[in-house]
C-alpha cells in the first residue's frame, strides 16, 4: 500500500482532534521562535560591538536578555502543551484505532479466524498500535517545526549570502535522495518484524496453553527449541532493520558533516574578502546548526514514521479484510415468539470455493453437505450421528449463519435466516459444545454472560436449572469465585454445568448440542445427561453424539454419512433394521 493511501486512511482518526492538532502545531511555531531569534540576537550584539561599540549599552543587553527569557517562557508554556495534550491526542487516535479493531474482530466469520493465528491478531491490536501515538503526534509537529525553521533559516541565510545558502541548501535534496533507499528498506524491515513478532506471540500463547501437555511428555526442550527459532528469526528481522537504519543515519551524518565544513570552509573565505561581517559569519554558523538540527530531528522521526506507517498498514489490512457473513439490506429482527421449525432445503456447502459447480466429481470432493433437505418440527428433539467427517458439526455451525450455505437454504419457521439479522437469529439459538469456554471471570460473571445485565437472582435460578448451585456454594467465594484462565480451577463436569447454566439464563427456543458430554466421565455425563435432558424441554434441540447411548431417547435419530442423510428414524426402528446405525452403537457398548 502506497504511504500517501494509509495516510488517506488514517486521516479520520486524525479529524476529531484536529483543533488539538493545530493548536498543537502553533504551539510547536512558538517553541521555534527562540531557536531562530538567538541567532539574530547574537548577529547584532556581535557587528554592534565590532561597529559601533559604544552603541551596545548594559541597558539595551538587559532588554535583548528580558527578550530572550520572555521568549523561552513562552517556549516552556508551548512545550508543555505540545507534551501533555499532544501525546494524549495521539493515545486518543491509538484507543480509537483499537476500538475500530477489536470490533472488526466480532464482525469476523470462523473463516477468518481458522486461516488466522491469534498471536498475530493479537500482535495488530496491541504491538502494531502502540507507535501510533508517537507517530500521530509527534510526525506532524516535528515536520512542521522544520518546515518552519528551513523556511525562516533560508529567509535569512539568503539575505546574508546568496552563494553560501545555494550550497548548503544544495546539499539537503541530496541528502534526501541519497537516504531514500534505506528508507524504504526500514519500512519493510518493520513490517517482517512486525509478522515475526506475532509469530513469536503466536508459539507463546500455544505453548501456554498447552504447558500441560508439554510438561506431561516432558517436552520443555521441544518447546524451547522452537521458541529459539522464531526468536532467532526475530533477531533477524532486528538486525536487517538496524542495517539499513545504520546505513540511513550514517548518510545524513555524512552530509551534516559535509554541510557543516562547506560553511566553515566558504565561510571563512568570505570573511578574509570582507564579503560577510563576523556577527553574520556567526549568524551564518548558528542558523546552520539550527537547519541541521532540524534535518538531524525529522531523520530521527522518519524511523518513527516507518513504525506508524507500518502499523496503518497492518491496520488496514484487517479492517479491509471481507465480511463473510453480514447482514442483507433487508435483513429484519427474528420475532420474539419463535417455534423453532427448521428445514435444510437442498442445502449444500463447502469451506473452500469450488471450480465447477456442475460438475458432480468435483463437488464429491470439495462439498461436505451436497443437496442434502431435513425437516425439524418445533420442539422435536433430534440427535445427528455418523462417522467422523460426515459434515455433523457443519450442519450444526449452519444453523445460527457460522458459515453460509453454498446453495440451497436453510430456513427457521418457513423464513431464511439468511432474511433475519445475524445478531438477532443468534439470539435465538443456544450453542453447546464438547470444548467448553469460559472466561476468565467469576462464576456468575461465565453464566451473565447468557444474558448480559441479569439480575443475581435470575443467575441462581439458571445455575438451579442445570444442577451447578450446589457444587458452586461449595466453591471458595460462592458465585463471586474466580474461574481461571479458561475455567482451569474446575473440572470438566463443573465448566460443563456452568455453560449450560448460561443457556438456561439465555433461554433460546433452538438448542444445539455438539459433542456436550464427549470428554466427561460416566458420572459426571449421567449428571449432565439430567441437565440436559431439562434444558432441552419445549424447545427445538439437535443433538450430534460420538457415544450413541447418550442419544437413545431421541424423538428422532439421523444418520448422515459423506453421500448424506443414511438412515432416520427411532433408537428401536434403526436397531430393528440393522443397519449402519446398528453397527454403530454395536461398536460402541
Amino acid at each position: 500500500m502506497s504511504t500517501k493511501y494509509l495516510l488517506k486512511r488514517f486521516y479520520p482518526y486524525f479529524k476529531p482532534y484536529l483543533h488539538i492538532l493545530l493548536f498543537d502545531l502553533f504551539c510547536a511555531s512558538l517553541t521555534s521562535v527562540c531557536d531562530l531569534v538567538l541567532p539574530l540576537i547574537v548577529r547584532f550584539i556581535t557587528n554592534t560591538v565590532t561597529t559601533s561599540p559604544a552603541d551596545l549599552t548594559v541597558e539595551l543587553i538587559v532588554r535583548l536578555t528580558l527578550l530572550y527569557i520572555a521568549l523561552r517562557i513562552i517556549d516552556v508554556a508551548a512545550n508543555y502543551y505540545m507534551q501533555n495534550r499532544g501525546h494524549i491526542m495521539g493515545a486518543n487516535i491509538e484507543k480509537d484505532m483499537r476500538r475500530d479493531l477489536f470490533g472488526k474482530f466480532q464482525e469476523l466469520s470462523y473463516g477468518y479466524y481458522t486461516g488466522n493465528k491469534t498471536g498475530q491478531l493479537i500482535s495488530r491490536i496491541t504491538t502494531d498500535l502502540f507507535d501510533i501515538t508517537e507517530f500521530a503526534h509527534h510526525c506532524p509537529e516535528e515536520y512542521f517545526i522544520a518546515a518552519v525553521k528551513i523556511i525562516v533559516s533560508f529567509t535569512v541565510l539568503i539575505q546574508v549570502n546568496v552563494p553560501l545558502t545555494l550550497l548548503l541548501f544544495a546539499l539537503i535534496p541530496l541528502m534526501l535522495l541519497c537516504a531514500m533507499k534505506f528508507r524504504v528498506r526500514m519500512r519493510d524491515a518493520f513490517k517482517w518484524q512486525r509478522s515475526e513478532l506475532g509469530e513469536i506471540n503466536s508459539h507463546v500463547e500455544d505453548s501456554l496453553l498447552g504447558i500441560r501437555v508439554s510438561k506431561s511428555f516432558a517436552n520443555e526442550d521441544v518447546e524451547e527449541a522452537r521458541f529459539e527459532e522464531g526468536n532467532e528469526r526475530f533477531l533477524s528481522t532486528k538486525k536487517y532493520a538496524y542495517k539499513n537504519m545504520a546505513g540511513f543515519r550514517g548518510v545524513t551524518r555524512l552530509f551534516d558533516g559535509l554541510m557543516y565544513i562547506s560553511i566553515v570552509f566558504f565561510g571563512s573565505i568570505a570573511l578574509i574578502k570582507g564579503k560577510i561581517t563576523a556577527g553574520d559569519f556567526i549568524a551564518y554558523l548558528m542558523y546552520v546548526a539550527v537547519l541541521l538540527e532540524s534535518v538531524r530531528r525529522v531523520v530521527e522521526f522518519t524511523e518513527a514514521f516507518q513504525r506508524g506507517i507500518t502499523g496503518i498498514e497492518r491496520f488496514v489490512e484487517v479492517m479491509d479484510t471481507e465480511i463473510e457473513i453480514e447482514d442483507s439490506p433487508d435483513a429484519v429482527d427474528m420475532p420474539d415468539k419463535v417455534r423453532g421449525d427448521i428445514e435444510f432445503d437442498n442445502v449444500s456447502f463447502s469451506y473452500t470455493e469450488v471450480s465447477d459447480p456442475d460438475d458432480a466429481d468435483d463437488a464429491g470432493e470439495t462439498y461436505v453437505l451436497k443437496d442434502l433437505s431435513l425437516k425439524i418440527g418445533e420442539g422435536e428433539n433430534v440427535a445427528i450421528v455418523g462417522p467422523s467427517g460426515a459434515g455433523k458439526t457443519t450442519f450444526c455451525n449452519l444453523i445460527p449463519r457460522f458459515y453460509d450455505v453454498s446453495s440451497g437454504a436453510i430456513l427457521v419457521d418457513g423464513r431464511d435466516i439468511r432474511d433475519y439479522k445475524v445478531r438477532s437469529l443468534r439470539t435465538k439459538i443456544g450453542m453447546m459444545q464438547q470444548d467448553v469456554y469460559l472466561f476468565s471471570d467469576t462464576v456468575a460473571g461465565n453464566i451473565e454472560y447468557g444474558k448480559p445485565g441479569a439480575s443475581h437472582d435470575e443467575i441462581i435460578e439458571a445455575a438451579k436449572l442445570a444442577g451447578a448451585h450446589e457444587f458452586i456454594m461449595e466453591l471458595p467465594d460462592g458465585y463471586d469465585t474466580y474461574v481461571g484462565e479458561r475455567g482451569a480451577r474446575l473440572s470438566g463436569g463443573q465448566k460443563q454445568r456452568i455453560s449450560i447454566a448460561r443457556v438456561f439464563l439465555k433461554n433460546p427456543p433452538i438448542l444445539i448440542l455438539d459433542e456436550a458430554t464427549s470428554s466427561l466421565d460416566n458420572e459426571s455425563e449421567r449428571y449432565i445427561q439430567e441437565s440436559l435432558a431439562e434444558l432441552a424441554k419445549g424447545r427445538t434441540t439437535i443433538t450430534i453424539a460420538h457415544r450413541l447411548s447418550t442419544v437413545k431417547n431421541a424423538g428422532r435419530i439421523i444418520v448422515l454419512t459423506e453421500g448424506g442423510i443414511a438412515e432416520e428414524g427411532s433408537h428401536e426402528e434403526l436397531m430393528e433394521k440393522g443397519g449402519i446405525y446398528a453397527d454403530l452403537y454395536n461398536l460402541t457398548i
